[in-house]
């Protein structure tokens, strides 16, 4: 096999691994979510909701914790836990403020929840995820432009099968 390819595949599979902790708190965000929404009713001077209801503060918290939890894992398996931590809790925690950043801006375009919104629904909390754990390291652009992609068909993969489980109401 040619090693670009070998290459390509190991950053894929190192993409993923990476991105577990973020991957994992936005899945688990919406499994156990509901409750008091994270914006508390509160509206924006447009008079519409700052997030509305999608986005909740129990499931922010768990989210965060499981994404953290999943660092932790990952700083055992390396060797390096602190930082597994770090990367955990701001993977996690990034990832569901941009997916509440995301739910901000549809509200500001008067786009309802459940209805799409074409990469900004996939692609929302991996740049929080990726702003938040910049903090701890730099990731170079061919890591960033392999977790965007793979993110599209994972995000779309995911969906699809919540939507056939019944926790979500729409495939995308």
């Amino acid at each position: 096999m040619d090693s670009s390819v070998v290459s390509v595949i190991n950053l894929s599979a190192y993409a993923i691994y990476f991105m577990l902790p973020a991957y994992l708190a936005n899945v688990t965000a919406l499994a156990f979510g509901g409750g008091k929404p994270l914006d508390f009713n509160h509206k924006f001077r447009d008079g519409r909701r700052l997030i509305g209801n999608g986005v909740t503060v129990r499931g922010t918290i768990i989210g965060t914790l499981i994404g953290t939890l999943v660092g932790v894992v990952q700083g055992i398996l390396t060797g390096n836990i602190i930082e597994g931590i770090l990367l955990g809790f701001t993977l996690g925690a990034g990832a569901l403020i941009g997916d509440a950043c995301g739910s901000f801006i549809k509200r500001r375009l008067n786009i309802g929840r459940g209805k799409p919104a074409p990469l900004l629904d996939q692609l929302d909390f991996v740049v929080g995820a990726l702003v938040f754990a910049s903090l701890i390291v730099i990731l170079p652009l061919e890591m960033i432009v392999i977790i965007i992609v793979l993110t599209l068909f994972l995000h779309l993969g995911t969906n699809i099968i919540a939507y056939l489980l019944g926790i979500k109401e729409v495939w995308y």
